[in-house]
């Protein structure tokens, strides 16, 4: 909801919502947006695939 220039409110923000969500994604090592999921499901596919190239990790 806008309240004006520079303000907002965010029912998310105000129940801890988002602070939750960021809790149990460093307590858990999984990301809960879905950027965020996609980045991790990147790097660990591009790590398996250097791996095999070039043999060992990176």
């Amino acid at each position: 909801m806008r309240l004006g220039p520079g303000l907002s409110f965010s029912w998310r923000r105000a129940f801890g919502v988002s602070a939750f969500n960021a809790r149990i994604a460093r307590r858990t090592g999984i990301p809960t947006t879905r950027s965020g999921l996609d980045r991790k499901i990147g790097r660990f596919f591009t790590a398996g695939l250097l791996s095999l190239l070039f043999g060992g990790r990176r």
